[in-house]
C-alpha cells in the first residue's frame, strides 16, 4: 500500500500544473491576434513616401511608429520572461492586480496621456528600419509571444511586477502579456493619426 501511495505521489508530481485556464489562454491569444491584425491592416500597402511622412518634425512617421511597436514586442516580452518570471513568486500582491485583465488594454489605448519612449524603444535613438523590416520583426516576435501564451506552464498569476506608471500599478505576468497587445493598439492608433493628416501623401 505504501508503494502505491508513493507511485501516485510521483505521478502527480510529474504532471505539469496548468497555471492558466484555457479561457485565459484563448482570451490572451485572441487579443494578441486582434492587435496584430489591426497593426498589419494599418501599415498595409504604404509607399516609402507615406511610411516616412511626418506631420511635424517632432512627430513620428508610420515607419518610426512601426519600429517602436516591433522593438517593444521583444523588449516587454523579455521583461516578462527574463525578469518577472525569474524573480520569486509574490502571490501576496495578487489583490493589487485584481480586475485589471480588461482594464490594461483600455488604459494603454488612451492617447490623451502621452509618454516618453525609453531609449531602447526610441526609433530616433536606434538604427532606422524600413517599414517592411519592422513589420517582419514584429511578426516574428508576436509569433513567439502567442506560442508562449499557448504553451507555458509557468505561474504567471503568482509573479507580479509594478509598472512605472502609477495609474497602471501592479500587474501579474498574464497582465503584462496583455499590456504588450495594448501597447500595439496604442501605437497603431498613432499610425492612423499620421495617415489621417491632411498632408499625408496620396501615394
Amino acid at each position: 500500500m505504501k508503494n502505491i501511495f508513493l507511485a501516485m505521489a510521483l505521478f502527480l508530481a510529474a504532471v505539469p500544473t496548468q497555471t492558466l485556464t484555457q479561457e485565459e489562454r484563448d482570451r490572451a491569444v485572441a487579443e494578441l491576434e486582434g492587435s496584430k491584425k489591426a497593426f498589419l491592416d494599418a501599415t498595409k500597402g504604404l509607399s516609402p513616401a507615406q511610411s516616412n511622412f511626418k506631420a511635424a518634425p517632432d512627430r513620428w512617421s508610420v515607419a518610426e511608429c512601426s519600429e517602436h511597436i516591433a522593438l517593444a514586442e521583444g523588449f516587454i516580452f523579455g521583461l516578462v520572461s527574463e525578469k518577472i518570471m525569474k524573480t520569486p513568486a509574490n502571490p501576496e500582491k495578487r489583490e493589487a492586480a485584481k480586475g485589471k485583465d480588461e482594464l490594461i488594454v483600455k488604459i494603454l489605448q488612451d492617447r490623451s496621456h502621452k509618454a516618453t519612449a525609453p531609449e531602447p524603444l526610441d526609433p530616433a535613438k536606434q538604427a532606422a528600419m524600413t517599414l517592411p523590416e519592422s513589420i517582419k520583426l514584429f511578426q516574428d516576435k508576436r509569433a513567439g509571444t502567442i506560442e508562449y501564451v499557448k504553451t507555458t506552464q509557468e505561474d504567471l498569476r503568482d509573479h507580479l511586477f509594478d509598472h512605472p506608471v502609477p495609474a497602471i500599478g501592479t500587474l501579474d505576468g498574464y497582465q503584462w502579456i496583455l499590456l504588450i497587445s495594448g501597447h500595439t493598439r496604442r501605437h497603431t492608433a498613432q499610425i492612423l493619426e499620421v495617415k489621417a493628416d491632411a498632408n499625408f501623401p496620396p501615394m
